[in-house]
């Protein structure tokens, strides 16, 4: 900006120099997740056994399922399920743009088991306060830190980074898959953006795998380890 002000005669000199190294570098902030097989099967157990609300402990269970920020979870409405389909859509709260979320058979059971108790109501995991509000934002948090799960080692958006570990480095699935399912900005060899609709058939088939490999993780099966590179 200042190099452009400097040719086009709006100023002197660049003052920004003056301020090399007077600033710490800005370092990308990483959400604490638990990615390791034999972890994610005792994080799992330990969701099953939560004794709180029914609201609260289906929210938990649902996330590793589903892999959505935790904003767009508890803002779920029941207009935008359709469970007979076995599909979620809403609109990202980043990109605005529509998403469709295929819902595997373990993740369709567990929205039945809460549907007669939120089903009336606009959202699916609301306040306990209110059928027209969604569940605190801090709800899923304090959940796990009453189970023992300290803050450094899961975060909400934790389980983004589980799903696409898991789905990559164990299940091997193509990284498009992994990166449209995860709603982010997947573009094609011609830089054109995928459409919602984009590779549904082989996503749902990866959501239901996904769920198939968590419960077995769940039931203390012998799991595959993660290769890692080098």
């Amino acid at each position: 900006m200042f190099r452009y002000a400097i040719a086009t005669g709006r100023a002197k000199r660049d003052p920004t120099g003056d301020l090399r190294g007077a600033l710490p570098a800005v370092r990308p902030k990483h959400f604490a997740a638990i990615t390791e097989p034999e972890r994610v099967g005792a994080l799992l157990r330990a969701i099953d056994g939560y004794e709180g609300s029914l609201t609260v402990r289906c929210a938990l269970r649902l996330a590793p399922l589903v892999f959505v920020r935790p904003g767009e979870l508890r803002h779920a409405e029941w207009t935008a399920v359709n469970l007979d389909g076995a599909e979620w859509r809403y609109t990202v709260t980043k990109t605005k743009t529509p998403h469709i979320v295929p819902l595997s058979s373990q993740a369709v059971a567990i929205l039945r088991e809460l549907q007669p108790l939120t089903g009336r109501g606009r959202y699916v995991f609301w306040s306990g306060r209110s059928s027209q509000r969604p569940m605190s934002d801090n709800a899923i948090l304090a959940a796990m830190r009453r189970m023992g799960i300290a803050k450094d080692e899961m975060s909400g958006h934790g389980f983004r980074a589980m799903a696409r570990t898991i789905l990559d480095e164990v299940l091997s699935f193509r990284p498009d898959f992994i990166e449209h399912q995860l709603a982010h900005a997947v573009r094609d060899p011609n830089g054109r953006a995928y459409n919602r609709t984009a590779h549904l058939a082989e996503r749902r088939k990866m959501m239901q795998a996904r769920a198939d490999y968590l419960d077995k993780l769940k039931n203390g099966a012998e799991v595959i380890p993660i290769l890692k590179a080098g």
